[in-house]
């Protein structure tokens, strides 16, 4: 009964193929009988160009080999040499899908590392960016903060002249009030002794009387004029010492506010070159980075490569499995069937008269032999749609010849894929030298950069000006004072406030 349901689909299923493969002929005014292989390698194509897969594009090779077969007559050599170039087609279509699929899987490969490049080169941007906006920030704060500085130094400044001056003013009014009364007691004292001497005059005689007074007045002239000189050099003296007081606070404190200034610049050199190893560092660690996802990747896909290769080789081993698969199968439907023979004999025997047994054995055996050729034909055209067809002798020499050449090529791509590998070892092992090299070389070349030199340069110029500046201007406020008549005044001593 297997054979009875067996055989029935399999001729359906290749009757509706044939029938497709005679309406595509039919369309090209082409006998699907007499038609050669290159309009069935056609009609092929067009199949697997809409999509067909390949074992249905085998189901379509078998059904046209068994119709050429039974309805043209074709002889045993025309049938190899069609089955030859099927099979030949078939392997051209196999090779032809391993090749997209390898081309597809390595498009997919570029898409991945081409965006893996530029998600790395916007986070290298994004990155540099943020460094660059934290350095200008750093320097506008820094430039504020000198404003600001300035600023307070100005007013300072102008808070300290105010008081000078303030100070002067007092010390020219206390000097003047102090003068007026040393005066008035003058006065005072002269008029006093001036009335004494009146009344003594008054006693001697007129003539000495005249000639006293005239020499009385003339000393209390001079003396008068000694006094008022004195206050005089005392006064210019006072303000000298005064301004020469001023000056030296002032003096004083444009160098605190010069050493203010220098450490402010100093604070900022030094943020700034600890930021910029900072940013050495972090663009060091990114590179790092980057480098170690590409070697990852570089890894995958070679592990890709060698499952894809270790495929390839397994699959000459599951055709031979699927060629004793079949034999097991023929033999089993053999044996099926002649068992169904022998009981199919014996029950006609048994119906029959005994004159024609031997008429009905005859038939039966050749109806058997004709089954089980019919049998035999369809194993082959099966065989043949799975691409399971056994080799003869020039194929197997062919296929052992391209075993061999597979091997090498897989021994030379083994060899090439662990030079390659060796190769981008070393590669990433230079680059990783050199990086580490100029890290080092940059982060010395921070540490002694020009700027900072730069910066200690005008540092040193700057308190040597000021000193030298004000050295010059001491100098010259004593050498006027000198001219003026003051001497020294370093170690004058002002009048006391004793309203103070």
């Amino acid at each position: 009964m297997l054979i009875k349901l067996y055989y029935p689909s399999t001729q359906r299923l290749y009757a509706f193929k044939w029938s497709v493969f005679s309406d595509w002929c039919s369309a090209r005014n082409q006998d699907p009988v007499s038609c050669d292989v290159s309009h069935v390698l056609t009609f092929l194509q067009e199949l697997l160009d809409k999509g067909h897969t390949p074992s249905t594009l085998k189901i379509y090779v078998a059904a046209i080999a068994a119709n050429h077969s039974l309805e043209a007559g074709r002889t045993i050599g025309r049938n190899a040499l069609v089955s030859e170039q099927i099979q030949e087609h078939e392997q051209e279509v196999e090779r032809r899908e391993q090749m997209s699929g390898y081309k597809r899987m390595r498009r997919q490969h570029q898409k991945q590392l081409i965006a893996l490049e530029n998600r790395l080169k916007a986070e290298m941007d994004e990155h540099k960016l943020r460094l660059q906006k934290e350095v200008e920030t750093q320097a506008n704060d820094t430039y504020i903060e000198l404003e600001r500085l300035t600023k307070m130094q100005a007013a300072q400044l102008d808070k300290e002249l105010k008081a000078s001056a303030a100070e002067e003013k007092r010390i020219q009014q206390q000097i003047s009030v102090q003068q007026k009364e040393e005066l008035t007691i003058f006065l005072d004292t002269q008029k006093k002794q001036y009335r004494l001497c009146r009344e003594r005059m008054k006693e001697e005689k007129q003539e000495r009387s005249s000639r006293h007074k005239e020499t009385t007045q003339r000393s209390q002239a001079e003396e008068e004029a000694q006094l008022l000189n004195q206050q005089r050099l005392i006064y210019e003296r006072s303000c000298r010492a005064l301004k020469r007081r001023s000056l030296i606070k002032k003096h004083e404190f444009e160098q605190e506010q010069m050493r203010e200034e220098l450490n402010k610049k100093k604070t900022q050199k030094e943020m700034e070159h600890a930021l910029m190893i900072r940013q050495d560092e972090l663009r060091f660690e990114l590179m790092r980075h980057q480098h170690q996802t590409e070697l990852e990747n570089q890894k995958e896909y070679n592990s890709r490569h060698r499952k894809h290769a270790l495929q390839r080789r397994q699959q000459a081993r599951n055709l031979k499995t699927l060629e004793m698969e079949i034999k097991k199968q023929f033999q089993d439907t053999c044996k099926v069937q002649n068992k169904q023979y022998k009981a199919l004999r014996n029950h006609q025997l048994e119906v029959s008269p005994k004159s024609d047994h031997k008429a009905i054995l005859k038939s039966l055996k050749e109806e058997q032999t004709r089954k089980l050729a019919e049998q035999y034909e369809q194993s082959i055209n099966e065989m043949m749609a799975s691409q399971s067809l056994r080799l003869d002798e020039e194929q197997k020499a062919e296929c052992q010849a391209l075993r061999q050449q597979l091997h090498q090529e897989m021994e030379l791509l083994d060899a090439n894929q662990n030079k390659t590998k060796a190769q981008m070892e070393a590669q990433h092992e230079r680059e990783m030298q050199k990086l580490e090299q100029k890290a080092t070389l940059h982060r010395a070349h921070l540490e002694q950069k020009k700027s900072w030199s730069h910066f200690m340069r005008n540092k040193l110029k700057k308190i040597k000006h000021l000193f030298k500046h004000q050295e010059q201007e001491l100098e010259m406020f004593d050498i006027e004072s000198a001219h003026l008549g003051s001497g020294s005044l370093a170690s004058f001593d002002f009048p006391k406030d004793e309203a103070r």
